[in-house]
């Protein structure tokens, strides 16, 4: 993120509302109240002797900041605190007691999926429920539903671990039939787990009924013993669904969803109100809303969101009416398990509670408009502004590749990746040079193009071609990548990054043209951005390789050269080609390897440079 501080407190309102001090890592460092948010906020940097240590450390941290404004002062203190609540700033005077909601967490995303207690939601493949208000009834369903389909709890990564250690103790108990042993297919226990899946999404009465079917059967077999164990599970099943039903009507769980938009931009803002409190918000961009009505951008909201959000609200309040309203609520009703409803208010606190968020979502767009532009100049209008200096269209992947050897002894090259002015670090490549024994970076480049491009056919990571070719030179450089090109019968445009004598980008070399660029544009930014994170890219991965013992170099292959004569000729010899010249009789007074050995060591690098 961009954000100047400087220009930030310059937009700062004069409302009521609260301030959200965050670091370089998004950790929420501050939360405080204002009755005037620029008076406030801006207080905290100036230069101010007397404020304590404290503060000075937290200002020091301060990346960027975020506000809601409120309507008035008392507002702003009941948020305040439901906003420490939730995140337990480090700078916050808190109460050493206070929890955040639990969750249940459901590891979907391995092979054998487990249920989990967490105090966080993250931003991974998991599926959360939640937020609870009672800590102790989560506990008591994840214990239910471990026992009820015999789930594991383990930490063992399956089925990587199959059969390492021996069973648990639930499995000697019967509460899991040790799934770590190999015991059952995926698709069986995934049965289980959609099972589980199903009762956290409310479907309570087809667990009873089972369960019923299981006792009542148990019973006429005479297997008394099974049939008490289901009774107690029935029992806990009951007495869970019982505790929700309590937490449910304690407050209120509803989400408030209100928007903001000008000429080309539209931001919907969401405040998350869980058991009567307002405990967070976030604002989301919606595209392509130009020509559409409030009610139609909201409705695709609507839809798109709680489609793949793990809670769902009892009530939605939106600012504006929507044409599916009834198709909709059905729809979150039957994900959430009972009813859902979609509220428009027109008087009253609920309205007012809309109008509050629809006025902090014309804020963050009168606040964000800003960066939003710097940041399309940075990428998108890069871009265009090269393709304006080379007369090319539909620059959308370019490619940039960039070669690191430390005196030719282990030469790498990367290829990184970058879309839309942006870079697309999945489709970063690096490459092992496996043809060049000495310090050639033209032979080492064509060997990398030459694998990038041959194997787009049999490898799907090089599939996809690039718009053009940016390469890390002038003429020589672009005139390898052209002869590779040629030889594999492909027609990509492929550019140099021409350097000065200072190392730094001055020009395009094209079609045999050197093209001076502004070295002041968002192009020329954009083109070095390219070259650096070539360059840097290269150099990581060839300071991974000389860590440790993972160089593999030429010297590798020669019999008789182990690590240790390895490091003494590394040491003795500061490229292949000092070393391929030399006699075996100056190589064994400089190392103290053998005669024979270096005989050996001279006679391969003579046949290897001859071929």
């Amino acid at each position: 993120m961009n954000f100047d501080i400087s220009e930030e407190l310059k937009k700062l309102p004069h409302n009521p509302g609260v301030y959200i001090m965050h670091d370089a890592g998004d950790t929420i460092l501050y939360v405080g109240k204002a009755v005037d948010l620029h008076n406030r906020v801006r207080s905290y940097f100036r230069k101010i002797v007397g404020r304590g240590p404290q503060i000075d450390r937290m200002v020091e941290q301060i990346e960027y900041f975020e506000y809601i404004v409120t309507d008035s002062e008392l507002e702003a203190l009941i948020l305040e605190n439901n906003l420490i609540k939730e995140h337990s700033p480090k700078y916050n005077t808190l109460l050493k007691d206070d929890k955040t909601y639990p969750y249940i967490k459901v590891t979907v995303d391995e092979a054998y999926p487990r249920l989990l207690f967490s105090r966080e939601m993250k931003k991974d493949r998991a599926r959360y429920f939640g937020p609870f208000t009672s800590a102790q009834a989560v506990r008591e369903t994840i214990d239910l539903l471990n026992k009820l389909y015999r789930l594991r709890n383990c930490n063992r990564v399956l089925p990587r671990d199959f059969g390492v250690e021996r069973p648990c103790l639930n499995y000697h108990i019967t509460q899991c039939d040790a799934p770590c042993q190999g015991n059952m297919s995926v698709e069986e226990y995934r049965e289980r787990i959609d099972g589980a899946l199903d009762f956290l999404n409310g479907n309570h009465k087809s667990v009873v009924k089972s369960l019923e079917e299981k006792m009542l059967k148990a019973s006429e077999e005479m297997n008394y013993e099974e049939a008490a164990s289901i009774r107690d599970l029935l029992e806990n099943v009951k007495s869970v669904t019982e505790k929700q039903k309590i937490t449910d009507s304690v407050g209120e769980d509803r989400d408030v969803i209100a928007m903001a938009r000008d000429d080309s931009d539209t931001v919907v803002q969401v405040f998350f109100v869980r058991d009567g409190r307002l405990i967070g918000r976030e604002h989301y961009y919606m595209e392509n809303t130009a020509e559409r009505e409030d009610g139609h951008i909201l409705q695709e909201f609507v839809k798109q969101f709680y489609a793949g959000t793990p809670f769902i609200p009892r009530e939605l309040m939106i600012s504006c009416e929507i044409e599916e309203k009834a198709l909709i609520e059905d729809w979150l009703s039957g994900i959430r398990g009972n009813r859902v409803y979609i509220l428009t208010p027109k008087r009253g606190t609920k309205e007012k509670f809309v109008e509050l968020a629809a006025q902090n979502a014309r804020l963050i767009l009168d606040r964000d408009k800003e960066r939003i532009r710097s940041e399309q100049a940075r990428t998108t209008g890069a871009v265009h502004e090269i393709e304006e200096w080379i007369g090319l269209q539909g620059l959308k992947r370019m490619e940039a590749y960039d070669i690191s050897n430390t005196s030719g002894f282990a030469n790498v090259g990367s290829m990184v990746v970058y879309e839309d002015g942006s870079p697309k670090r999945s489709d970063y490549r690096k490459f092992r040079i496996q043809s060049v024994a000495g310090p050639d970076d033209y032979a080492c480049m064509k060997e990398v193009l030459t694998r990038r491009f041959s194997h787009a056919e049999d490898d799907s990571r090089f599939g996809i071609f690039p718009d053009i070719i940016l390469m890390d030179g002038g003429r020589g450089q672009v005139n390898i990548a052209l002869g590779v090109l040629n030889e594999l019968g492909l027609n990509i445009p492929v550019a140099g990054m021409v350097k000065d004598d200072n190392h730094r980008t001055r020009g395009l070399y094209y079609n045999n043209i050197e093209i001076p660029i502004d070295t002041h544009s968002e192009g020329f930014k954009l083109l070095t951005r390219i070259q650096d994170e070539a360059h840097r890219f290269a150099i990581e991965y060839h300071r991974s390789l000389r860590s440790g013992n993972q160089v593999h170099s030429v010297l590798d292959e020669i019999p008789g050269v182990g690590p240790a004569r390895r490091k003494s000729l590394m040491k003795a010899y500061t490229s292949i080609n000092d070393l391929r010249a030399a006699t075996p009789e100056d190589i064994s007074s400089k190392t103290g390897i053998p005669i024979n050995i270096c005989t050996q060591i001279s006679d391969y690098l003579k046949v290897g440079g001859e071929e």
